[in-house]
């Protein structure tokens, strides 16, 4: 333990997102709490996914809940912070504030955690008035958001004191590529909101016809796998890390051509297009919802307007046109950037920055 760590009353980091589940969640989880250590001793109370990467099944999520909840309320002392690292599980946080008052508590909020209700429905507005209950037992808790449009969805909920802490990635390219292929890629979840099926029918048809595409993902709506049997289109279904740096790379672009639904559900960050910018490759995402923060326009990719196919076809084809000096400084640079903004340390400093007024140790 450094001096500093030594000064710093202990972090209880409570996750229901570990591995080996794979998913941005488990990324942050993972990546953070160990960045954590740096500033504060961190301990880790978390529910590890399945082996084959999917997550725990629901006895697994009840189970770990109830236990976590009792051994919080009856046999924690107090510590420094308690992080809850997702606002679903904000009973977790509940306990350690029936527990003593003496604790910080911190949720984080991620897109999914706060949009869930505007799907609608009987569970949406149950959901929503799980939300509504959390924000008035956790009036004091510090929310970070992984957003603006995060933060401004939880704050609908009733959450008021809100930071806003930007996602990073450790993602670095494999090998140089001075000349991509010809395809462009679409990594993520296959859901309506995230605009794959649009891209195929509105841009990939504007594009010269030796320009493909090319689908690395899970299937989540079948609305959208009927656009991957049209032509030019290749569906490589979920890929591992590695052969995802090295497909970033190999691309002409990678697109997140988010679309602006009428139920409100919105992307929270955007971890493709930072991953994608990371890796060698040049990321072209929808400037709307958390993909706002996910570039830096013109340094790591570029923004495009949502739902207007014109603009993306014009920017592939400008891409497309590159001088291969012009892609490798572009490339250099985006990495460079990446390497700053988007990293775990950054994340972590200012995760611990927003713990704020936390009790100091004894010690200090």
């Amino acid at each position: 333990m450094n001096d500093h760590q030594s000064k710093c009353a202990p972090t209880l980091f409570v996750t229901r997102k570990w591995l080996p589940a794979i998913g941005g969640m488990e990324t942050y989880s993972v990546k953070l709490s160990a960045a954590l250590a740096r500033y504060a001793p961190v301990e880790i109370v978390a529910l590890p996914g399945r082996d084959n990467g999917d997550p725990p099944t629901a006895t697994a999520l009840l189970k770990f809940g109830i236990l976590t909840f009792l051994r919080i309320l009856f046999t924690r002392k107090p510590t420094g912070v308690v992080h809850v690292a997702d606002i679903a599980s904000w009973p977790l946080a509940f306990a350690a504030r029936i527990r003593s008052r003496r604790w910080r508590i911190v949720l984080s909020a991620h897109g999914t955690d706060v949009s869930y209700s505007l799907r609608g429905g009987v569970q949406g507005r149950l959901y929503g008035a799980y939300l509504w209950l959390g924000a008035r037992c956790l009036k004091s808790a510090r929310v970070i958001s992984n957003s603006v449009a995060t933060s401004k969805c939880a704050s609908g909920h009733g959450f008021k004191d809100l930071v806003v802490v930007p996602l990073a990635t450790d993602s670095r390219p494999v090998h140089s590529v001075r000349k991509p292929e010809n395809f462009i890629l679409f990594a993520g979840r296959l859901v309506e909101r995230k605009g794959c099926s649009w891209f195929i029918l509105n841009v990939l048809p504007l594009l010269p016809e030796d320009i493909t595409l090319k689908v690395a993902g899970t299937i989540w709506s079948e609305s959208e796998a009927d656009a991957l049997n049209l032509p030019r289109v290749d569906y490589l279904g979920p890929q591992d890390p590695g052969d995802m740096a090295d497909l970033y790379a190999r691309a002409l672009c990678v697109v997140t051509p988010n679309i602006v639904l009428a139920n409100g559900e919105f992307e929270g960050f955007g971890l493709v297009a930072t991953e994608a910018a990371a890796s060698g490759g040049v990321s072209l995402a929808a400037k709307c919802q958390g993909l706002h923060e996910a570039i830096v326009d013109g340094v790591t990719g570029f923004h495009l307007p949502p739902g207007e196919p014109g603009p993306w076809a014009q920017k592939i084809s400008e891409i497309s046109g590159w001088q291969p000096n012009r892609r490798a400084a572009f490339i250099e640079r985006s990495i460079a950037e990446c390497r700053t903004k988007y990293s775990w340390s950054r994340v972590a400093e200012e995760t611990f920055a927003a713990y704020g007024d936390a009790p100091r140790s004894k010690a200090s």
